[in-house]
């Protein structure tokens, strides 16, 4: 029979207390190091750069990849498109899709997935694709939308008949219909990029080459809102909220390159961004800083990356032609489940261990410690310390020499100017040129 045991948590019978979690907390930030190995394995098969990826929330384990197979991605240049349906799990792919023939010649964009139907999209088409719940290589093509205009991007509802088209202007479309339902036009320049809200389905953002984010709603006959910034390849990200974007929530910095492409975990507190710099950082969603960066000694530019499904991995897509799945908490351990076939192991599935209480108990209290005590100087040297290559370790302290010398420069003009005359700005409002209503 189990007897309850008692304890005294007096601190004057304890008082060695806070030396023993000390020790406790180093012990935790050391072993979290030592156990860090993020990376999970390559997924190779293309030939060219991937430059898109797109994810289905109702399948866990599937991501469709898109590269430029004969080309650059560049507006002048021509290129074969190849898209290819992934099994994150195997890390094989299952399906190859190329709608034209290997003497076409078209631009590659974008992809799009949601349910049930697939779309993607190539100079001045869109197509429709359908697959199996249960065979996921059993794709078939649903219909083929044409324009007038170039699409540069496209994106669905998560829950709906209505995908968008962004190019000249913003086209929304129908799946019963041939020609858009409805189309926004603000400005002249061309627009990059577009996604829908997944809470809200009558809400979708762009942005164009004007530097600009604009905010539509599909209840109203004409944009909401676009706000106009004053930075381009600044390295840094911005968030904002969507009813005040007069100044940004968040700038996230530590980029030394443009930052190509980003993406929200599923619980919505962290991001993944893919830069021209190689590397790949996590954020939380109110952190100034990154608490990851991943990177490979062959990795390339990343052009565009995604989180799981889950949240527990992180894929990206390179310049080198391969898509890479890291794990998004780099010392989380793994396990590999073996797959037999007529007695043979066929292939190893590496997945997250489930821990038993006792030692799910014991990580929580060493994350506990870790925390408590991570303002300390010790501990917040071990968390902190990040690898990283040589080249982007010497542009960080180029671009922070050059921030030094640019807040300097400033505050010597203020101080040999007139009072008042040249007024202090924030760095969430000094990016912004003006919003339009």
């Amino acid at each position: 029979m189990c007897q309850r045991v008692f304890r005294n948590f007096d601190p004057s019978l304890r008082t060695q207390e806070k030396a023993v979690e000390y020790v406790r907390a180093l012990n935790a930030a050391k072993m979290e190091k030592i156990f860090a190995r993020p990376f999970v394995g390559a997924m190779d098969g293309h030939i060219d750069s991937v430059s898109c990826m797109a994810k289905n929330p109702n399948h866990l384990k599937g991501i469709f990849s898109g590269s430029m197979d004969g080309g650059m991605l560049l507006l002048c240049c021509l290129v074969t498109v190849n898209i290819r349906l992934w099994d994150i799990a195997s890390r094989y792919y299952l399906q190859h899709l190329t709608p034209y023939s290997a003497s076409h010649h078209v631009i590659a964009d974008n992809l799009s997935v949601s349910w049930p139907p697939r779309c993607c999209t190539w100079s001045d088409s869109v197509y429709r694709w359908t697959y199996s719940c249960i065979m996921w290589y059993r794709l078939h093509q649903l219909a083929a939308y044409v324009w007038k205009n170039a699409f540069w991007a496209v994106d669905h509802q998560c829950d709906g008949n209505l995908f968008a088209t962004a190019g000249a202007q913003v086209d929304i479309w129908d799946h019963n219909r041939s020609q858009p339902v409805n189309s926004f036009e603000w400005g002249k320049d061309t627009v990059i990029s577009v996604r829908f809200n997944p809470g809200e389905p009558n809400v979708l953002a762009t942005s164009a080459n004007d530097r600009s984010i604009a905010i539509y709603d599909l209840r109203m006959s004409s944009p909401t809102t676009k706000l106009i910034m004053r930075a381009n390849e600044d390295c840094s990200c911005y968030s904002y909220d969507a009813r005040k974007l007069d100044e940004a929530k968040c700038v996230h910095k530590d980029h030394v390159s443009a930052v190509m492409d980003i993406d929200y975990s599923p619980t919505g507190r962290e991001f993944v961004t893919g830069s021209y710099d190689r590397t790949i950082r996590i954020f939380q969603y109110n952190g100034g800083h990154s608490r990851e960066i991943y990177h490979t000694k062959r990795m390339q530019r990343v052009f565009c990356v995604k989180f799981s499904c889950d949240g527990s991995y992180v894929i990206s897509g390179s310049d080198d032609a391969n898509l890479r799945l890291w794990k998004a908490n780099a010392s989380e351990q793994l396990g590999v489940i073996l797959l037999y076939q007529s007695g043979c192991i066929i292939t190893r599935i590496p997945t997250l261990l489930q821990l038993l209480p006792r030692e799910r108990k014991n990580h929580e209290y060493r994350e506990a410690v870790k925390n408590r005590y991570k303002h300390l100087p010790e501990v917040k040297r071990i968390v902190r310390h990040r690898h990283l290559l040589k080249p982007i370790f010497k542009a960080s302290a180029l671009r922070r020499i050059m921030i030094d010398a640019e807040r300097k420069k400033d505050e010597r003009r203020r101080a040999h100017s007139a009072p008042g005359s040249i007024p202090r700005e924030s760095i969430r409002k000094k990016r912004i040129i003006k919003e339009i209503e």
